[in-house]
């Protein structure tokens, strides 16, 4: 039996409290009528996919676009959630991390960063283009000094 049919057999679990999980509705975009929304960096545009909304804040889901190549770090940040997923749709970028993990992503690579952890990007290609999940939708960034365990604070 395959798992697609023991899916179909199985009866699902019960759904989890409304306090914990709102209701979910249904969302569909269409890139022919993109939903452009303000973001994080004024170098990036941000494609909004309907997520929020339609899980009432629980999850934001987006795409994000470089408008031109980034060349300086953002700077040290951690997100104030319960994570984000990134996957490299186009182009690449590069990522540091308070671990010393340092990575370039390009496409169909993907990276999930757990709420608090610091980091920061350093580069972009000039069409990189990404999808961002996050959970809760309403993601906080703190600025914070370099990790001690980087070089020279990058």
């Amino acid at each position: 039996m395959t798992i697609e049919q023991t899916a179909v057999k199985e009866k699902p679990a019960q759904a989890q409290p409304a306090q914990v999980r709102p209701a979910m509705k249904l969302a569909v975009t269409s890139a022919k009528t993109p939903d452009f929304v303000k973001g994080r960096r004024d170098f990036f545009k941000y494609r909004d996919l309907g997520v929020t909304k339609a899980t009432d804040g629980w999850m934001r889901a987006q795409v994000t676009s470089a408008l031109t190549g980034m060349t300086q770090p953002t700077g040290w940040h951690y997100h104030v959630c319960e994570g984000q997923f990134v996957y490299t749709l186009k182009g690449w970028v590069e990522l540091e991390f308070e671990d010393g993990t340092n990575c370039r992503l390009e496409a169909g690579d993907s990276v999930f960063i757990p709420g608090g952890m610091l980091h920061q990007e350093n580069r972009t290609s000039d069409d990189l283009e990404i999808l961002e999940v996050s959970v809760p939708a309403d993601m906080g960034t703190v600025a914070v000094d370099p990790p001690a365990k980087r070089k020279n604070g990058g």
